[in-house]
């Protein structure tokens, strides 16, 4: 199986491959179009901010590419967020996968949310043998709201989106690859859909 992990410069793109390694999968990083869109899996990771990640995205001509895809695609954190229509972080269009608008937290919690923090309402194969409840890492300012698309919520003084599915495309807000044990089976069961 070839796995491409998307490399545009933002962020997490080593952890989610040594994750990927510790369950024996082997990946390539790549900014190709050519190499992802021959990919089995594409993992869309991002950690930074939406302007200059989707800057970057442009830079390397994916904005075209990405929502092409027609493989089982995973949007990880900002990842989840570029998907999307639109970003209120740095006024950003997204790639427009998800017709949703990604919004700033409005809570007296300390923003960004860091640390662990419970996933419920679990609706995808992607769940499989994922407990309700089962605690995830999570740091970000930005969400998606709850939407027909939503397949997994969070509570953090509003319960908003932090998974989202449509046809191939999956996002997740947390981070699966530091998500401990129950983040190892999130993506081993990307990799089997």
């Amino acid at each position: 199986m070839k796995i491409a992990v998307i490399d545009y410069g933002a962020g997490n793109v080593q952890s989610v491959k040594y994750a990927l390694n510790r369950l024996g999968y082997e990946s390539f990083l790549s900014d190709d179009a050519e190499k992802i869109s021959s990919a089995d899996k594409v993992i869309f990771p991002g950690v930074g901010e939406a302007a200059s990640a989707m800057k970057a995205i442009k830079a390397k001509k994916l904005e075209q590419v990405i929502p092409e895809l027609k493989q089982p695609v995973l949007g990880i954190c900002l990842g989840m967020q570029l998907m999307c229509n639109y970003s209120e972080e740095g006024n950003t269009q997204g790639l427009g996968i998800f017709d949703l608008t990604v919004k700033r937290f409005e809570t007296d919690l300390k923003v960004p949310q860091i640390g662990w923090n419970q996933i419920e309402d679990l609706r995808s194969p992607l769940f499989k043998n994922i407990s309700e409840n089962e605690y995830m890492y999570l740091v970000h300012s930005y969400y998606v709201p709850i939407n027909e698309n939503t397949i997994a919520k969070t509570n953090y003084g509003i319960a908003y989106a932090s998974a989202i599915q449509k046809d191939n495309f999956y996002g997740v807000q947390f981070h699966p690859e530091k998500s401990s044990k129950a983040g190892e089976i999130l993506l081993k069961n990307f990799l089997e859909l």
